[in-house]
């Protein structure tokens, strides 16, 4: 008997071990475990992120530049895939097998239990009839999103694109970004990334055993919304920028127009450019490839990163600088024989056009290459020979307040600065002590060392037609109903130069379009104040240069055009610029007393030869950016300047190498 409770009592406290055991085990799974919870919920709930749309960008009028349209990325969880007829689906797509074991393999690579995107990109008709039979393809999903359309096809520089992220992105969001997710590149899309790109949302669905949606989880409580990007409303005029790029049409270069009292950039052209749909749908790839193979560059950003001496465009500056230091007056007369002499060298102006007495409005007028050297040596020596460095780099400061050497602070990305040389930059070249004004004589009328974009030389037509500031360029003027973007674009900017002394050089800037180098840009009813250059260039013919504002009281743009290779200043730039100037102040264009038509400029071609564009020498024209013609001489220079220091104080300093002489020796064109 005893035996027998003794029995009962061990299979009692057996049971209990395992009642407790089952109880404990049950409470770690739906308590302490939540692995089992999310096993549960996987199969019957989905949870999809909702993607929003970017932000709309719009012109200064409101005129529409870049909007969305609909697509949809298949995506696959590669745990889920069970056996189906891949024929059918790679038909349904529109690839082969090769190509659907292909993304397979790289969707197992990423991760063999989470999505990743199969295809991307599908149009709406395609995903229509997928979507019809998506239940037959267990594991593989649809993802909508949206992608940029242009619908003028135009201002692609300006606008950017949008592309897949990188590593690097989804690690410098810090988790914001997955892989799949589009990210701006270039642009503005970069620059305002996180003002277009808006908030994600995420829906939870319940779905059946077959991954069938059965409506939204807890009625959508735990749903949340998506946002769309902010609409960005740009400074640009849309009909002014499509009339720029046809005049640039097979031509390199850049036009770049600002609005003198906003600062807010009107036109912002560079040439050659791209149709931006080309950088959006499944084609994308293959386009992209080939535009980065085009030998004459249309990725390149010509208005913030080409350098090019200004040439004679910068002579009105240098000549305000000379007043307000007071080494010259408007009066100042200087009789041009037809060359100056600088030092022991005789430098001829342009074609050595003798120009007899001129004071600065003439001189600015007629673009006097002697005048502008007089100029610049009575600045550079005011001190003495002994402190050349000292009086040098008291120069550079002033012209670097118009903007040049350093960035502007332009609201993309990747601006240049351009160069504005130091004088510690000489020293290393001829040595400390080494070098005088007539050395770098080529500084006072643009060219040398002396280089900047297309942007600098527009802000600084800006700053003379405001007599002596100028407002931070930039391209976007409101963001969503905000009108004010940024503090520092409201801000005045001055130069160092009293407001009375820029009457005679902007005289002389309306004498240029009246009667001087620029009179075939003259526009019925409107006075421009220009300046024309012909800056030497390294590869081919002149740079053709232009820089303008109009009109002369109360100016209402200034702008600046570069036509590379092209010659003189007032044979294609100017016209160019006046098209523009006409088209803004009047929108219209008129009939010209000189004759010339937009048409003639549209369809000129002046694409300079591509043997100076073959992809061996794409590098060499990126890392200097269209350099002046002493690019290549400054490393024999320096090589040699310790061996050649004497020999530039000899009668033979024409031949010794010395880049500031070959170029002065040249002259700069007007």
């Amino acid at each position: 008997m005893n035996k027998f409770f003794e029995r009962r009592y061990v299979v009692t406290g057996i049971f209990l071990v395992i009642m407790i055991t089952l109880l404990g085990r049950l409470y770690y799974i739906q308590i302490v475990d939540d692995r089992y919870t999310l096993y549960a919920n996987r199969n019957v709930r989905r949870i999809e992120i909702q993607y929003p749309a970017r932000g709309p960008i719009l012109d200064r009028y409101g005129k529409i530049l870049v909007q969305n349209v609909p697509i949809y990325d298949i995506t696959v969880n590669p745990k889920e895939v069970k056996p189906f007829d891949t024929l059918a689906f790679c038909k349904l797509l529109g690839i082969d097998k090769e190509g659907f074991d292909k993304r397979m393999i790289k969707a197992i690579k990423y991760s063999p239990n989470k999505e990743s995107i199969f295809e991307k990109q599908l149009p709406f008709e395609l995903y229509a009839s997928f979507q019809e039979k998506l239940t037959e393809f267990p594991g593989f999903y649809v993802q909508r999103r949206t992608v940029r359309t242009y619908p003028d096809s135009t201002a692609a520089q300006f606008l950017g694109f949008i592309g897949e992220v990188q590593d690097r992105d989804i690690e410098r969001s810090n988790g914001y970004y997955r892989q799949g997710d589009y990210i701006g590149v270039t642009g503005v899309e970069k620059s305002y990334e996180q003002v277009l790109r808006g908030q994600r949302g995420v829906k939870i669905q319940m779905v059946d055993s077959r991954g069938i949606p059965k409506g939204s989880f807890a009625n959508g409580a735990f749903d949340t919304l998506a946002h769309p990007g902010e609409r960005l409303t740009s400074s640009l005029d849309m009909n002014l920028q499509k009339l720029g790029e046809k005049l640039m049409k097979n031509k390199l270069g850049s036009i770049v127009a600002i609005e003198p009292s906003s600062g807010e950039i009107l036109c912002y052209v560079s040439s050659p450019t791209y149709d931006p749909n080309l950088m959006v749908g499944r084609e994308r790839g293959n386009n992209a490839s080939k535009l980065y193979n085009d030998p004459y560059n249309p990725f390149f950003i010509r208005p913030i990163q080409a350098y090019y001496p200004p040439g004679s465009s910068f002579k009105p500056l240098s000549a305000l600088i000379a007043i307000q230091e007071g080494v010259i007056t408007p009066e100042t007369m200087y009789y041009c024989p037809g060359y100056y002499i600088a030092g022991n060298r005789r430098i001829p102006c342009f074609h050595g056009e003798v120009h007899g007495a001129v004071n600065l409005s003439k001189a600015v007028a007629e673009s006097c290459n002697g005048y502008f050297d007089m100029v610049f040596e009575k600045l550079i020596n005011r001190n003495g020979a002994k402190k050349t460095d000292t009086s040098f780099n008291y120069w550079r400061g002033n012209v670097a307040k118009f903007g040049l050497g350093t960035k502007l602070g332009l609201d993309m990305p990747n601006e240049g600065r351009g160069n504005l040389p130091r004088a510690s930059y000489y020293d290393k070249v001829y040595h400390k002590g080494g070098w005088r004004s007539s050395t770098v004589i080529s500084l006072g009328i643009g060219q040398g060392e002396l280089l900047a974009t297309p942007l600098q030389l527009a802000n600084i037509e800006a700053t003379i037609a405001n007599r002596g500031f100028y407002y931070k360029p930039h391209l976007i003027k409101a963001i969503g109903d905000k009108q004010v973007i940024k503090h520092e674009y409201n801000v005045k900017n001055y130069v160092g130069i009293d407001s009375q002394y820029f009457k005679p050089v902007i005289d002389g800037m309306e004498s240029v379009v009246d009667y001087g180098t620029a009179k075939g840009a003259k526009i019925p009813g409107i006075i421009m104040c220009g300046k024309t250059g012909t800056a030497q260039n390294r590869t081919g013919k002149d740079n053709s240069v232009f820089v303008a504002f109009a009109p002369r009281d109360n100016p209402k743009i200034a702008i600046a055009v570069v036509v590379e290779n092209a010659g003189q200043g007032g044979t294609w730039a100017a016209p160019i610029a006046s098209f523009i100037v006409e088209q803004y102040l009047k929108k219209s264009i008129s009939q010209r007393p000189s004759g010339i038509t937009p048409d003639y400029y549209i369809n000129a071609n002046l694409l300079p030869d591509l043997n100076i564009y073959l992809p061996e020498r794409l590098k060499e024209r990126k890392r200097d950016s269209i350099r002046s013609v002493r690019a290549d001489s400054i490393r024999k220079v320096k090589a040699d300047s310790i061996k050649k220091a004497a020999q530039l104080k000899t009668a033979n300093n024409n031949k010794s190498g010395s880049l500031s002489n070959l170029l002065a020796g040249r002259g700069a064109g007007k």
